[in-house]
């Protein structure tokens, strides 16, 4: 039976719909938080195929009774669901999210198990609770509150493997009519603190590149030919601290990088929340938002070298690193990836030549935020916390984002959700706030309400 609700007008019975709802949301969302749906290489996808059956138990139990799957090759089901619109005139909006979650890590790092969900001082603890199970019980939680007769359409896409990356990525634009609708809503962000109202309208693009050095058909003993025969990890080294200046700011020509002008965490927040170690500096120069949302960052994810406590006293024959590039949210990362392979190409540390393979890229994305469902989700977001909402951006790519903009170019796409800052989504004790719940299920419910009001015959425009 779906969860009977009187459609809200008044402020304050939209509130009270939602206060009532909390308790039996949370108690839904420990249930899906308590499987291990770890859609990676190496895990059972029994767990996984348990989450999506669990979903799809909780949409019908909101009232959606058209519900499909999406199967493609090496991907997760993606649930598929709609509710068709009250009245001709009513928008259609779509609603994201994703029941796949990453792994734990190491599991001595946590305070409770991970898939153990546990009350915490003011919210829940356990892996995806925040990142992004949250979400999802918020579009639930949505339909709940309107007793599964929403004022507007809805197509549902509540996707099974967003963390490892799938087939589904590419897909929207392959299948348009699946995916049309007026205005998304993608569930995957947050606010920039907790109870400050954001919307996410930025994402960085990526591009990942693979440099080595080779320079001896084996190691050599260090003591008998160091000095003079060349060492592979030496070039390798000295060609990667070109790639920042002094700064610490990213070096390579042909990168893009602007002033943010919306707003950013302190730098005092900024730290706690990356764990910087007392004392440590930060890299770089100018505002945080330009350094972590409008500007390159480059990061050495991964060397191949020998380790410290196993390697011999030799010189080094072979050395490979691999670079994560972080990009302008509307830089062409194809051209930004050739930027840097032509940086590192150039190099001859020691005279050494160097090797350098590019890998994949990912597109950003920047959201124009002037039309009716801005307008809407802003005075939604304003409800249900009290105060303006800001704009914020994410350093971290949505691949799925720009493949449902370019399946749907004229919907409008908002980013905004129960996650926050602070929540450790990816890393130990990871957590979701029950305000930032309440608020991110008031806020959905909210702006369904407005957009649809918007598109009435004499609604605002």
């Amino acid at each position: 039976m779906p969860h009977e609700a009187t459609t809200p007008e008044p402020a304050s019975t939209l509130e009270a719909i939602v206060d009532g709802l909390m308790d039996d949301l949370c108690a839904d969302l420990k249930r899906l938080a308590a499987i291990p749906s770890i859609a990676f290489p190496g895990f059972s996808p029994e767990p996984v195929l348990q989450a999506r059956d669990l979903v799809v138990e909780l949409l019908r139990g909101a009232g959606v009774s058209e519900i499909g799957e999406l199967n493609l090759p090496d991907t997760a089901p993606v649930i598929t669901a709609s509710v068709p619109p009250p009245t001709p005139d009513a928008p259609t909006v779509l609603l994201y999210a994703h029941y796949d979650v990453q792994p734990p890590g190491d599991e001595h790092l946590w305070d409770s198990p991970p898939f153990e969900p546990t009350d915490i001082d003011g919210g829940i603890r356990a892996r995806g609770i925040a990142d992004c199970k949250a979400n999802v019980m918020v579009h639930i939680g949505a339909l709940r509150a309107f007793g599964g007769r929403p004022p507007v359409g809805l197509n549902l896409v509540i996707e099974g493997q967003e963390e490892y990356g799938s087939a589904f990525d590419a897909y929207p634009p392959t299948d348009p009519d699946a995916f049309a609708c007026d205005a998304m809503v993608i569930a995957d962000t947050g606010n920039l603190r907790p109870g400050t109202p954001t919307l996410t309208t930025a994402l960085r693009g990526t591009a990942d590149v693979v440099v080595e050095a080779h320079t001896l058909q084996a190691a050599v003993h260090s003591g008998a030919y160091g000095g003079a025969a060349p060492d592979a990890l030496l070039a390798l080294l000295k060609a990667l601290g070109t790639l920042h200046d002094v700064h610490g700011d990213v070096a390579v020509e042909g990168l893009r990088r602007e002033p943010w002008p919306g707003t950013a965490l302190a730098e005092d927040e900024f730290r706690a929340v990356a764990g910087v170690r007392e004392g440590t500096p930060l890299l770089g120069s100018g505002g945080l938002g330009e350094r972590l949302w409008n500007g390159p960052a480059l990061t050495v994810v991964g060397l191949d070298a020998p380790s410290v406590d196993r390697g011999a006293s030799a010189v080094v024959p072979h050395a490979r690193a691999r670079l994560n590039l972080r990009v302008h949210p509307r830089q062409d990362p194809q051209q930004a990836q050739d930027a840097l392979v032509r940086h590192l190409r150039r190099l001859r540390p020691f005279g050494v030549t160097l090797t350098v393979t590019p890998g994949d890229t990912g597109p950003g994305y920047e959201a124009a935020t002037d039309g009716p469902a801005y307008r809407a989700a802003r005075a939604a977001l304003r409800r249900a916390w009290g105060d303006d909402p800001v704009h914020a951006a994410s350093g971290g790519s949505i691949p799925l984002v720009n493949g449902l903009a370019a399946a749907v170019p004229g919907a409008e796409v908002l980013l905004f959700g129960a996650e926050d800052n602070l929540c450790n989504l990816h890393g130990p004790n990871e957590r979701v706030l029950r305000s930032e719940l309440r608020g991110a299920l008031l806020a959905e419910a909210a702006f369904l309400a407005e957009y649809a009001a918007a598109h009435r015959p004499g609604g605002a425009a």
